[in-house]
């Protein structure tokens, strides 16, 4: 399933989903003002792929996309949010 959003999202190889799944997951922290633990990250990643695919790799996109879509956020990604004053 998260191999379909990421070549919806233009990511077509392997090597190339992963690496921009890594980027994402590195950066996403830094675009929530927060350096954010891989727990975290783990947390609002199948977020990402349900609710915000069509923004990978824009990283300011993911996160303006999350924050518009709270209500529909998971616990535990909208937990993430409210710890970085998101």
């Amino acid at each position: 399933m998260k191999a379909r959003f990421l070549r919806f999202a233009g990511v077509k190889s392997r090597a190339h989903r992963a690496s921009t799944l890594g980027l994402f997951l590195t950066l996403f922290a830094s675009a929530a003002h927060a350096q954010g633990t891989e727990e975290q990250r783990r947390a609002c990643t199948p977020d990402v792929y349900r609710l915000c695919a069509g923004e990978i790799p824009n990283i300011r996109g993911i996160t303006a996309c999350l924050r518009r879509n709270r209500a529909s956020l998971s616990e535990a990604c909208r937990a993430v949010f409210g710890q970085a004053g998101g």
